[in-house]
């Protein structure tokens, strides 16, 4: 045992020592920061304005189709769809005759593709315009009452609580989403990069026989244990350092926000205190930190990054053996490493893509099944409990996750030692999977 911790304590210095772990470690959440405040601000002002000319045929459109920043309607009878373009129109809307109770096509015609969100948004103005027109003809109504009536029908906002049988506990779906994916996502990425990692120590200590010095005096299994604890540590450590910056980051921001809109949110935080369900007065500004504040708070942090730790582990664990077994066979040549990783890696990526629809559907079957199995469980899983716990994922599934994942890398542990400790010595030969099954079950 104090062989193993010498080892651990050996690949956990020498690379929480190194330039690459201190740069990636306390540069990346700035630039990821810096990416987001990027992308946000491109978004905005790279946004496209768009003039779309109506070739109507009904008569009504113009008084109901209103422009804003985003779409200007240009209803002059003097464009239509051959000379649009030459009235810097981006496309051309025609609209032939409408009869009610039947389905009429209408039609965009454009140079240029007009993105999806302004296609959808285009269909709902043309039906809501539809909607208020046979308002307005089968009723006694005014369009400036009309108009009214939908200006100032925006006074409900929907806010969802999640069942726990004696208290209801706020809840936020795009911060679950949020959450989920981001986790979901870390565990993939760190799963391949610590697990490469590992494989590339044990290559570079057998290529150059380094492996046969270290086993004349520790035993290969302890070997590897050591090396995969000690890399594991490193990611942990990383991961750890990274929640404390971001969180140091978000303090710092909240300095540069002006003290006039601060007293706004907390204006906000008070009448929501008092349990109004009005939404107390103030800028777009304030409702949207106040928003993103109420947001943070609803979730449970202490399960999230708790249960973000375990996973992290268990599928550190579980893959990391599997690339150390491979690491130990491969020779000099790296092409054996690439087809032997194939049936380690695909799992993994199969993980990923089941991820991105466990987080729109955290309780579905797939969902189900992926966050118990052991190959897909670190990732899967971490996308449904921001959902909640016990409403969306319950106790049993949770333990029962668990409980498969921690037997699962110890088999994983334990096969993959009886490979290494044959292939670490062994030189020469091809590895093929056939092979180290062989080595796995059927040495003594």
């Amino acid at each position: 045992m104090n062989k193993i911790g010498l080892i651990i304590r050996r690949e956990y210095f020498t690379r929480i020592r190194n330039k690459t772990f201190l740069l990636s470690t306390f540069l990346l959440p700035v630039l990821i920061v810096m990416v987001i405040a990027g992308t946000v601000y491109l978004g905005i002002k790279g946004r496209t304005n768009h003039r779309i000319a109506v070739a109507d045929q009904n008569g009504y459109f113009k008084d109901y189709l209103k422009s804003d920043s985003a779409i200007f309607f240009d209803f002059s009878p003097s464009v239509d769809t051959l000379n649009y373009a030459e009235h810097n129109c981006s496309a051309v809307l025609i609209i032939p005759e409408l009869k009610e109770g039947e389905k009429t096509i209408y039609r965009l015609k454009y140079k240029k593709q007009l993105g999806l969100a302004n296609i959808d948004d285009l269909e709902k103005r043309v039906n809501a315009a539809i909607t208020d027109h046979l308002i307005f003809t089968k009723t006694n109504i005014t369009r400036s009452h009309l108009d009214s009536i939908r200006a100032s029908s925006d006074i409900a906002e929907l806010q969802t609580f999640s069942d726990e049988g004696k208290k209801s506990q706020a809840s936020s779906q795009g911060l679950s989403y949020a959450i989920g994916w981001a986790c979901g996502f870390l565990i993939y990425l760190l799963t391949f990069i610590y697990g490469a990692m590992v494989m590339r120590g044990v290559m570079e200590e057998k290529t150059s026989r380094v492996a046969e010095v270290i086993v004349s005096s520790v035993k290969p299994f302890p070997l590897m244990l050591g090396k995969i604890i000690g890399i594991g540590a490193v990611g942990l450590t990383q991961f750890l350092l990274w929640v404390g910056l971001i969180a140091i980051l978000i303090l710092v921001a909240q300095a540069f926000i002006p003290q006039e809109l601060m007293q706004e949110v907390n204006n906000m935080q008070k009448v929501n205190a008092m349990g109004s369900a009005q939404m107390a007065q103030g800028t777009e500004a304030a409702k949207q930190i106040f928003a993103f504040k109420q947001s943070l708070q609803t979730a449970n942090w202490t399960l999230i990054i708790g249960s973000f730790v375990f996973y992290f582990i268990g599928g550190y664990l579980f893959y990391s053996s599997l690339f150390a077994a491979v690491g130990s066979v491969v020779n000099e040549d790296p092409q054996e490493a690439q087809s032997l990783l194939l049936p380690i890696s695909m799992p993994i990526v199969f993980s990923f893509i089941i991820m991105s629809i466990a987080v729109q559907d955290p309780g579905g079957s797939l969902a189900l099944w992926a966050s118990l199995i052991p190959f897909s469980s670190p990732i899967v899983m971490m996308a449904r409990i921001p959902y909640g716990v016990p409403t969306t994922v319950p106790y049993w599934q949770l333990l029962l996750s668990m409980t498969l994942l921690a037997g699962g890398f110890l088999f994983t542990t334990w096969m993959a030692g009886r490979i290494y400790r044959t292939g670490i010595l062994l030189y020469g030969k091809k590895p093929t999977w056939k092979t180290m099954w062989k080595w796995a079950f059927h040495n003594g």
